[in-house]
């Protein structure tokens, strides 16, 4: 099975993280975006270095799936660690365990320590656990991958406090511009939910008051829904499994054919076929199908469920990213949830970083309601919006910067001109990023132009020195192109190729260096 060109790429950094000591290391990628393969090729080439290598996941779904990906990917079959069933004894050198069998201390003393080489933890988000550490800290001396879909701030932080470093990271916009996975549009239905008497359970919104919360709006729900879904394959998530079984009585009476499953289902399997085989069109679950079930068709995602989490929430919209034939995009609804609480998940959580600017593609959307709209220009213009606002709050600071008698650039000035929102709002996740910057990274920003007093630590010394790097690679402004040009009144010198600003900069030189008439700093733009 060939694999696709950012497949390759994770593959080879998830290797160049373990030869060069990192143990334990993380892959990101979205939901739909092949995360089971990449881990069959490197547990191919980790047996072809004649390496044992533990498959390790929370649901049996979730073995059975890795299982059938690698024999299906390499042609290499598998033991399994579950129950009654053991891989002691067996001369696979792939093996796919339960944690909830393998935390067994009378389980783990059958096995050496050294037993295993390599360990991949599927769904790595639940790795924090007791029951997965206890293994991972018996099996001390393997290298350890972790593999998830993309985790919110709080999550990759938490993550960090076990995993050492990013191997490899892949964006759902990125994925989506690249055609590896279907583009989202998204519509504010406008019904408002109230949701302000909702409490707090486990670090997100208590499933039963929810259930409360929503119960009265769900003829309403199905109401909205007649107008956008009649012709999608739909698949609504609920909080509780009886508020997912009388949804689906609301939805049938309403004209839908609809289906509920749930984990107590006895027929779970026929009802999923059934609805991939087209004879639902509208399928509810209580969270059953969060992970490890696919229907690439699925062209509409109904979230009832509203969450904090900003994992959850990917998962949940995940199950209609995949690519199918004839489908064109996912439509997301997203109703007005009415909170106190500013936390709450939409659709700006899928493809916005920062907070500000999720915050804003929010309002913006729910300012328009039953306007459909993609996610990614959605993001653009937010993004635009909150660099102009924050650009107006910042001004007197940056104009100060700009007159600054130094030669180095500081690094905010910097951020917003090239309107990098991942360097202004960056937060160090792994130890090492949280360490001072070293006098190598110090020495190489001022080499770039850079004025380095204000970058506070390694990861974010990192990040700034593989931006200049790319941009170098790219044909980009540089810092010191950037903080001349910008000191004169020009905007945005960020975004400017190096020959355009080189090209300003010669002829301010030939005239005396002195802006030539017919040029308005304020208007002009780097290609004219």
């Amino acid at each position: 099975m060939q694999l696709r060109p950012y497949q390759e790429e994770a593959k080879a950094s998830i290797f160049k993280e373990w030869g060069k000591g990192v143990k334990k290391t993380l892959l990101v990628l979205p939901t739909g975006c092949g995360k089971t393969i990449v881990f069959a090729k490197v547990t191919e080439e980790c047996v072809r270095q004649g390496k044992k290598v533990l498959i390790m996941a929370h649901r049996g779904e979730l073995l059975e799936q890795a299982s059938d990906k690698i024999e299906k990917a390499t042609g290499l079959g598998c033991a399994l660690e579950k129950a009654q069933s053991t891989c002691l004894g067996s001369w696979f050198r792939i093996v796919v365990g339960s944690v909830q069998t393998l935390q067994n201390v009378n389980r783990l003393k059958k096995f050496p320590t050294n037993y295993f080489d390599t360990i991949i933890i599927d769904e790595a988000h639940h790795c924090l656990s007791d029951s997965y550490q206890r293994v991972l800290n018996y099996f001390s001396s393997a290298d350890v991958l972790g593999v998830t879909a993309t985790p919110d701030r709080g999550d990759m932080r938490n993550l960090g406090q076990y995993f050492e470093s990013l191997a490899f990271e892949y964006t759902l916009p990125k994925a989506i511009r690249e055609g590896y996975l279907s583009p989202i549009k998204a519509m504010t239905i406008p019904l408002s939910i109230d949701l302000s008497s909702v409490s707090m359970q486990s670090g997100d919104f208590k499933a039963s008051d929810i259930d409360s919360a929503l119960d009265p709006y769900l003829q309403s729900i199905a109401e909205e829904m007649k107008k956008y879904c009649l012709d999608k394959k739909t698949v609504v998530f609920l909080p509780l499994v009886k508020t997912s079984q009388k949804f689906v009585e609301i939805l049938n009476r309403a004209g839908f054919k609809a289906a509920e499953v749930n984990g107590s289902s006895v027929d779970r399997a026929q009802v999923l076929q059934d609805y991939e085989d087209n004879k639902y069109n509208v399928l509810c679950n209580s969270m059953l199908l969060t992970e490890g079930w696919d229907c690439p068709d699925v062209n509409c995602v109904i979230v009832l469920r509203p969450t904090k989490v900003r994992g959850l929430y990917c998962q949940m919209v995940g199950r209609g990213t995949r690519l199918a034939e004839g489908k064109t995009e996912l439509l997301l609804l997203d109703f007005l949830w009415h909170t106190e609480r500013h936390e709450l998940c939409h659709p700006a959580s899928l493809i916005c970083e920062n907070e500000e600017v999720a915050k804003k593609m929010t309002e913006n959307m729910e300012s328009n309601p039953g306007c459909i709209m993609d996610i990614e220009d959605a993001a653009q213009t937010a993004a635009e919006d909150v660099v102009l606002q924050r650009e107006e709050s910042l001004a007197k600071e940056l104009e100060a910067m700009k007159k600054r008698k130094r030669r180095l650039v500081d690094p905010l000035q910097f951020e917003l001109s090239i309107q990098a929102e991942d360097l202004s709002n960056y937060v160090p996740s792994f130890g090492w990023e949280m360490a001072p910057a070293s006098d190598k990274q110090i020495k190489a920003l001022e080499k770039f132009g850079i004025f380095p007093d204000q970058i506070d630590n390694a990861g974010k010394a990192d990040l700034l020195l593989d931006r200049l790097h790319k941009r170098q690679e790219e044909g980009l402004s540089t810092p010191k192109q950037i903080r001349f040009l910008e000191s004169r009144g020009f905007q945005h010198v960020g975004t400017w190729t190096f020959d355009s600003a080189t090209k300003l900069i010669n002829r301010i030189a030939a005239n005396g260096w002195k802006i030539p008439s017919g040029i308005n700093p304020a208007e002009y733009k780097g290609d004219e």
